[in-house]
C-alpha cells in the first residue's frame, strides 16, 4: 500500500520522472538540491573562453614593481633575499569597502533604520610581482609567503578595538569580481560579526553543546570514512568536495589540527597548507580550463580565537554557475552536479 507521500507524489504534474535530491548542510543547517536531471558531466563543465595573453610588466598595472607610488603606503612586504625585490605586497584598498575612520555607535535614520560608519579595514594582499603570474602556477615558496602574509595581517588587525570579524578572500576572474588581472587577494576587518559567520558559529555551539564534540573535524572524518568526495588527504589537510555542495566543484580545504582562527595556525603548517592549496588550483585550472573561482579563508570571530566548537578552513567556489531567481528568493541553491562525480573527475586529474 502506498503511504501518504507516494499519493500525493503520484497526484503531482510529472510524477514518476527522476527525483532530485535535497542534501542538508551541517555547518549551516540549509538544503541544497541537487539536480539529478539536471546534472551536467563534470567535462560539461570545462570553460571554453580563451583568456588574453599578459605581460610579466604593465606600466599602468599599480600592483606591478616599479609602479608603488600608484598605490597607498605598504603595511607589510616580503623580500627575496637575493635580489632584496619584494615578493609579497601588502596595502590599504586605494576604493575600500570600510575604512578606519568614524564611529561605530549605532544611529536611527527616520526612526527606524539602523545606520553606523563604514568603520573597518580594507587591504590588498599582492601575491607576486609577476603581472602575468597566477596562484595555481605560483611555486610553494612562493604560496607560502602568501599564506603568511594573510595570518600577519590577520594579527596585525585582530588587535584593532573595533574589530570583530576578519575575512581573507580571493576574486580570481572576472565573474568572481575582480577588477585588475594582476594577482591579489584582498582582507575586509568589519566591526560586526556577519550574519553568515554568525549562523555557521551558532551551528557549531549548538552541535558542541549536544555532543561535546567539535562539528568541523566529525564532518571531516565521516567525508573520510565515506571516500567518494575526497580528492586529497596528507598528514595535515583534508581536501574534498562537501556533501552537500552548493556548487559544482565547491572544494573544501580543512586542517587535522584544532584550530579555531586562521591567526594561530602555526607556522609548521603553512608549507603543507601551501601544498595542498597549490595541487587543488592546479586542478582546478587544468581540468576545467583555468575557471574563474573565489575562495574565502573562514575563521572564528575575533576574541573568539580559542574557542573549542570551529575549526578555520578554506573553500574554493568555482564560478561555473550563476544563482537565478529561485535561488535569489529562496536561499535555497541548485547544484546541477553531483559532488561524488566532480571529486572522481578531479582525482582523475591528479593521477595523470
Amino acid at each position: 500500500m502506498p503511504d501518504e507521500t507516494d499519493r500525493i507524489e503520484q497526484s503531482l504534474p510529472g510524477a514518476g520522472g527522476t527525483k532530485t535530491e535535497m542534501r542538508r548542510d551541517p555547518t549551516t543547517k540549509e538544503w541544497v538540491i541537487i539536480a539529478r536531471d539536471r546534472a551536467k558531466r563534470p567535462h560539461e563543465f570545462v570553460q571554453k573562453h580563451d583568456r588574453p595573453s599578459l605581460p610579466d610588466y604593465s606600466p599602468t598595472c599599480p600592483f606591478c614593481p616599479g609602479n608603488e607610488s600608484m598605490t597607498p603606503p605598504e603595511f607589510l612586504s616580503y623580500q627575496d633575499q637575493g635580489t632584496g625585490r619584494w615578493q609579497v605586497r601588502v596595502f590599504a584598498n586605494k576604493y575600500p569597502a570600510l575604512s578606519p575612520v568614524g564611529s561605530t555607535a549605532h544611529h536611527t535614520e527616520d526612526g527606524f533604520f539602523w545606520v553606523m560608519d563604514g568603520v573597518g579595514a580594507h587591504e590588498v594582499i599582492v601575491e607576486t610581482p609577476l603581472h602575468n603570474e597566477r596562484l595555481a602556477r605560483m611555486d610553494l615558496r612562493d604560496i607560502e609567503r602568501v599564506l603568511r602574509a594573510y595570518r600577519e595581517r590577520y594579527n596585525a588587525l585582530r588587535t584593532v578595538a573595533f574589530v570583530r570579524a576578519i575575512v581573507i578572500f580571493k576574486n580570481h576572474g572576472p565573474s568572481a569580481g575582480t577588477s585588475l588581472a594582476h594577482s591579489h587577494s584582498q582582507l575586509i576587518a568589519t566591526p560586526v560579526i556577519p550574519r553568515t559567520m554568525r549562523l555557521r558559529h551558532a551551528v557549531a555551539a549548538e552541535y558542541y553543546d549536544k555532543t561535546g564534540r567539535c562539528l568541523y573535524p566529525d564532518l571531516r572524518e565521516h567525508e573520510c570514512r565515506a571516500g567518494r568526495r575526497i580528492i586529497l588527504e596528507t598528514e595535515r589537510f583534508v581536501v574534498f568536495h562537501p556533501f552537500a555542495s552548493k556548487r559544482p566543484f565547491e572544494t573544501w580545504i580543512m586542517p587535522k589540527t584544532q584550530d579555531a582562527s586562521f591567526g594561530t595556525v602555526p607556522d609548521e603548517d603553512l608549507m603543507p597548507l601551501a601544498g595542498v592549496l597549490q595541487k587543488t588550483l592546479q586542478w582546478l585550472d587544468h581540468g576545467l580550463n583555468n575557471p574563474d573561482y573565489n575562495y574565502i579563508v573562514y575563521s572564528a570571530p575575533v576574541g573568539e580565537e580559542d574557542t573549542t566548537y570551529f575549526l578555520w578552513h578554506l573553500q574554493i567556489i568555482p564560478r561555473l554557475s550563476a544563482m537565478a531567481g529561485f535561488e535569489l528568493g529562496s536561499g535555497l541553491y541548485i547544484n546541477p552536479a553531483m559532488p561524488e562525480d566532480t571529486a572522481q573527475f578531479i582525482r582523475d586529474l591528479s593521477e595523470k
